[in-house]
């Protein structure tokens, strides 16, 4: 039940310094610069972090936690995505989605599944709906869906300016938007919108009007894949300057950079430099979600397969290539998506909170262990414990 990890270096994500770190149970019970060990108690599990930094667990906001895909019929649907597909790089903490396919898969199975991760050892958390307006639920409501369904946080992810979305009008999107948020303010969740931004013309615009437009803030919103072209990403910078978030997706191809995706470190690197708020920004993997290639016609042509792996990967890149800040980088996936979405327990490194942490080789910066709720998932980059059928 008590394990202290001694002699690392603490990012909460903001720099503490050398720390030792007391574990109790699920939850980080003591942060001091020294606890010592009485002798010959055994109970106590000595974790040494010599060398190493200790993060907070990092949370993934957007992952097929079913799969996802299919747009290219039956064979091409993605599989379920297994434990150590997600502790192997970093993550703790996941927010599952439907998507495209909101017929083969629904709204039973994501919080089965969810359900069932949890129960292998990370927390888990799901957004209610797929692409489709109106929205496919629980319950058959919104707002009963987010009040009712302890992991129901929100809804999404909505298709937005994409030939594969419902074609949903402005007033549509603000009827969604207004129930989340009603059903986030009776339930104290988030009642966030995650909105699937495609490559169509109309971008932003709908979100935009309705801010305008209605009473539902522009924090209401989390719009991602906003790094996907040019003209959105640039729209992305002017967007979050207004104070909205912007999400950006780590998951990606050679062809879709080479095509102007903006690769996830450099677009962090680019709005801090355009004095973008770093408490505004953050990155989702689309983990296990489809990466469908379209020729000009809009028919499918390929397929790929997104990874959790890549969201550290990504943060890494940008502490390394871009040289980023540390406790800048690490924000997009710890404490910013913890504020966003309200998870109160989650994104520091703090006394009370869980002990949901990463400890980095200081010299690579790669994941050498990973401890979720208090127990070890992954020590010296190997896995501890496995998903039921791996």
């Amino acid at each position: 039940m008590l394990k202290v990890i001694k002699n690392g270096e603490v990012y909460c994500p903001n720099y503490l310094g050398q720390k030792d770190v007391l574990i109790i149970g699920s939850k980080i019970g003591y942060i001091m610069d020294e606890i010592n060990i009485p002798k010959n108690f055994v109970e106590i599990e000595v974790i040494d972090a010599t060398n190493k930094y200790l993060v907070p667990g990092f949370i993934d906001s957007h992952v097929h936690i079913c799969g996802g895909g299919g747009e290219g019929g039956y064979k091409t649907r993605t599989p379920e995505i297994q434990l150590t597909d997600i502790t192997l790089g970093g993550v703790t903490t996941v927010i599952g989605v439907l998507g495209t396919d909101g017929t083969t898969r629904n709204m039973g199975n994501l919080i089965a599944k969810a359900r069932g991760l949890e129960e292998e050892g990370i927390s888990t958390y799901v957004y209610t709906g797929s692409y489709q307006v109106p929205i496919r639920t629980l319950t058959g409501n919104i707002q009963d869906d987010i009040v009712l369904i302890d992991k129901i946080i929100g809804v999404g992810e909505v298709a937005m300016s994409d030939h594969r979305s419902s074609q949903p009008t402005v007033n549509d999107f603000a009827k969604v938007a207004a129930e989340a948020r009603v059903g986030g303010i009776l339930s104290g969740k988030a009642g966030i919108v995650n909105i699937h931004m495609g490559d169509g013309k109309r971008e932003l615009d709908f979100i935009e009007e309705i801010v305008e437009n209605t009473e539902i803030p522009i924090t209401q919103f989390l719009p991602t894949h906003m790094n996907r072209n040019r003209s959105l990403f640039n729209r992305a910078i002017e967007y979050a300057r207004k104070g909205g978030i912007v999400d950006f997706t780590t998951s990606t191809t050679k062809r879709f950079l080479e095509e102007g995706e903006t690769k996830c470190s450099k677009a962090l690197k680019i709005l801090l430099d355009e004095g973008v708020s770093s408490g505004n920004i953050t990155f989702s993997s689309d983990g296990q979600g489809s990466l469908p290639e379209f020729d000009e016609r809009d028919e499918f042509i390929g397929l790929g397969v997104g990874k959790v792996a890549s969201l550290y990967g990504e943060v890494r890149d940008s502490i390394l290539d871009e040289k980023l800040p540390m406790e800048k980088a690490l924000k997009v996936i710890t404490s910013n998506p913890a504020d966003v979405l309200k998870l109160s327990n989650k994104g520091y490194i703090e006394e009370g909170r869980d002990a949901d942490i990463v400890l980095l080789n200081k010299n690579t910066l790669e994941i050498d262990t990973v401890i979720a709720l208090g127990e070890i998932m992954v020590l010296a980059g190997k896995p501890v414990i496995r998903g039921t059928f791996e």
